[in-house]
């Protein structure tokens, strides 16, 4: 990517990019796996994990050989004991509310992208990210989640820009091909669960050390 970007919509990832949600995640995955007899495991460990939705995050933590229906049982509990506590340790990225505000301020449109379920995406964005953006689309029947961009562009349609107008900023290997997939440029972000290194593994040709950084890739209108 070569030159300052001109875009009127910016589509971010949410876990990793927009919130650091590991903590608040990890927990309701070592309760349910707890509650069901099995081995918690270390946040390390799940913040690999994350990035496909919560009922990958809990087939992942599982331990191998697991019965049939063990996921179903624990992504019960988890459902239930995240909806209680999903906004405990959950905080913005240093410098991403002032970045999301200097966005409003330059009238460029702001998205929220994610493979969470769309009950928690909504709750957490508007406890966290309100009045910073224009809509937040999550896991949802028969949406197929990312890579697919599916998702993505239906973000795009409901602010009215098309995808060559746009840009997708994340922190995972799944956003990598979440961007390739829609047509648009990819924004890294190396301060979350992955880093910079599996996003160059991945292909990501720019990745940003911190939020504010993004500002100097675009062009002012």
């Amino acid at each position: 990517m070569s030159g300052l970007l001109r875009v009127q919509a910016l589509v971010f990832d949410l876990d990793g990019t927009l919130l650091d949600t590991q903590e608040d995640l990890a927990n309701s995955v070592n309760h349910a796996l707890e509650r069901s007899g099995y081995p918690q495991r270390s946040l390390a460990e799940i913040r690999s994990m994350i990035g496909n939705g919560v009922a990958n995050l809990v087939a992942r933590a599982l331990p191998a050989g697991a019965p049939a229906g063990a996921r179903d049982e624990v992504l019960a509990l988890f459902r239930a004991h995240y909806a209680a506590h999903m906004d405990v340790c959950t905080r913005p990225y240093p410098g991403i509310v002032p970045l999301l505000e200097e966005l409003g301020r330059r009238r460029i449109a702001v998205a929220v992208n994610s493979n969470k379920y769309d009950a928690a995406l909504q709750r957490l964005c508007a406890r966290f990210l309100a009045p910073h953006y224009a809509v937040a689309v999550g896991e949802r029947p028969q949406l197929p989640k990312k890579p697919a961009p599916d998702s993505v562009l239906l973000a795009l349609r409901h602010l009215g820009v098309p995808a060559e107008a746009a840009a997708y900023v994340g922190d995972s290997e799944v956003d990598v091909e979440t961007a390739k997939n829609a047509h648009m440029p990819f924004i890294g972000c190396a301060w979350g669960l992955r880093g910079e290194e599996k996003l160059r593994e991945a292909g990501a040709e720019l990745v940003l050390s911190k939020p504010l950084d993004l500002l100097d890739l675009l062009a002012e209108a």
